[in-house]
């Protein structure tokens, strides 16, 4: 989703489906009127499906620091590249409890309005077969027919080469 606002614009995904158990990038990019200070600040949040009480997951001010307590404390890392104005986290080991809405804020001095990046997380137990497994059904299958294409041009050179070959032999018998 791109949020409009008058001085920095926060660029997210709407929606991100996990499988249960693994890791997951939280893309988050910003863009500004400014260029970057050594003031930028990140921030992120977490709200949980039942809507109860904020969480901070995340905040960074000249460098990452990751949270003290709460469910994230020692399952998010530091993905981002300010020079870049990338501010993206990675969430480890991924549980039903994570699924809820992530919010990224950046302010970026003398930017120090702007909006909020929302990324809603959806984690599976595992993924369905109509995404990964058609997927990969359909690489395999392609390869397969490259292969089968490729053997097929080979063997029709050496057969036409064996021809004229044979061709030349019977001419150079019959001078």
């Amino acid at each position: 989703a791109l949020w409009l606002a008058a001085a920095v614009e926060v660029h997210t995904a709407k929606e991100v489906v996990a499988v249960n158990g693994t890791n997951q990038r939280l893309k988050c990019t910003f863009s500004s009127s400014s260029p970057v200070s050594q003031q930028l600040s990140v921030s992120w949040n977490f709200q949980p499906e039942d809507l109860s009480a904020h969480e901070p997951v995340f905040y960074y001010l000249k460098e990452p620091y990751k949270p003290p307590s709460g469910r994230f404390k020692e399952r998010v890392t530091w993905d981002g590249n300010i020079e870049r104005n990338d501010v993206s986290i990675i969430i480890w080991n991924l549980q039903p409890s994570d699924n809820g809405t992530f919010t990224c804020q950046v302010t970026n001095w003398p930017d120090v309005y702007g909006t909020i990046g929302e990324v809603r997380l959806r984690v599976v137990q595992k993924v369905n077969f109509s995404e990964i497994h058609f997927l990969a059904v359909a690489i395999g299958s392609a390869s397969v027919l490259m292969i089968i294409v490729v053997t097929a041009v080979i063997i029709c050179r050496q057969r036409h080469r064996r021809a004229r070959d044979k061709r030349l032999e019977v001419a150079d018998t019959e001078w």
